[in-house]
């Protein structure tokens, strides 16, 4: 994937050199606006690639965490389980947290 956007931009990038190359030549502005836009268009799609590439590792590290607190992948609450659990640790946990200072 990394390779298929480098090609992109590359190409982008040669494209925007040449629009603007002939803009100096023949003196029009319109050519060197849109050399200006396709080099802003690459980059932007390799400012698109870092943050979602960042946002793809956070992602990932969430889900490994995510993995380690429930393995079996999903916290399920039905009536089968004992209340009484669930109400021992959690509930008494919040409570002493919630304590007032006075």
């Amino acid at each position: 994937m990394t390779l298929l956007i480098i090609a992109i931009v590359s190409g982008l990038v040669i494209w925007a050199l040449r629009l603007m190359d002939r803009a100096l030549v023949s003196q029009e502005f319109s050519l060197m606006l849109a050399g200006f836009l396709v080099a802003s268009s690459a980059a932007a799609m390799v400012g698109v690639y870092f943050l979602m590439s960042d946002y793809m590792v956070y992602i990932h590290q969430n889900e490994l965490l995510f993995q380690e607190q429930y393995p079996s992948g999903f916290l399920v609450l039905d009536e089968q389980s004992s209340p009484s659990q669930f109400l021992e640790t959690d509930v008494a946990a919040f409570d002493i947290a919630n304590l007032p200072n006075d």
